[in-house]
């Protein structure tokens, strides 16, 4: 927004179209795709990430503006609650709760927890920088949300390598290999929405008229660009089958040593 209220800009620059039309289509597809993997598995724990991938919308009057500003700001951290919750159900498809470094019945509360307090700051600086008069403390809030997210999810990164290392160290039976699979899927998630966080506060805290806000290109290639390859990558290899199928394979192996023991 310029200084001068009578030369008002929406952006710093002359937002590209066709730029935000092809993100616009990418995000739109992922999200039907992802609708219909999550009916077809039933997987809807993952309902974050679909609504997370919809929010991902770009538009060029004020009213909708405001309103695609904050979902995009916003959107990540609905990915973030869906792999948080992909991880404990990980964890006990596995039958490890006992090497998670947090009690599985508390892991996603606590993640999903640290998730909102973001989500809800952030929601309430984007709604700061939307009243005249308030924008510099709007941009402060919103970088203490997204430091929030930024140390949740770093902690998180953590607990999942934690458990991945103590999985690897005593050699525990996981019935499956898929699971490093998924494993390493949260982990590539977890850095592509780190980066774009981190992108978010160095974005902010070079104010309005910063280099970051100027130019629509870094945009693209820290927010954007990063999402999209999260999206992507989720319909691509999608959590919901890869646990239903863990699942089925664990329990007909439990099946099978019960049998084998006599029971």
């Amino acid at each position: 927004m310029a200084d001068d209220s009578d030369n008002f800009q929406l952006y710093r620059y002359t937002p590209s179209v066709v730029a935000a039309a092809i993100f616009a289509v990418i995000f739109f597809g992922a999200g039907v795709v992802h609708g219909v993997q999550i009916i077809r598995t039933k997987g809807w724990y993952f309902t974050a990430m679909l609504i997370g991938t919809l929010s991902m919308f770009s538009f060029f009057s004020l009213g909708p503006y405001i309103l695609q500003s904050l979902l995009i700001l916003l959107a990540p951290a609905l990915f973030a609650a869906s792999i948080y919750v992909v991880l404990g159900r990980v964890i006990v498809s596995l039958d490890a709760q006992r090497l998670s470094l947090i009690r599985v019945n508390w892991l996603t509360k606590f993640f999903v927890t640290g998730d909102v307090l973001s989500f809800l700051i952030q929601a309430a600086g984007g709604g700061l920088m939307a009243q005249s008069g308030s924008e510099d403390l709007g941009k402060t809030v919103v970088m203490i949300g997204l430091a929030v997210q930024v140390v949740w999810f770093s902690s998180f990164v953590i607990v999942s390598t934690v458990f991945h290392l103590r999985m690897r160290r005593y050699q525990v039976p996981s019935r499956q290999t898929r699971w490093t699979h998924l494993m390493y899927l949260l982990y590539i998630a977890s850095a592509l929405i780190l980066i774009r966080s981190v992108f978010r506060i160095i974005e902010f805290s070079g104010g309005n008229d910063g280099v970051l806000m100027r130019n629509e290109v870094w945009l693209y290639v820290f927010d954007a660009a990063l999402m999209t390859i999260v999206v992507v990558l989720f319909n691509v290899f999608h959590p919901p089958a890869f646990l239903k199928e863990m699942s089925q394979y664990t329990e007909a192996l439990v099946l099978k040593e019960r049998l084998t023991a006599g029971y």
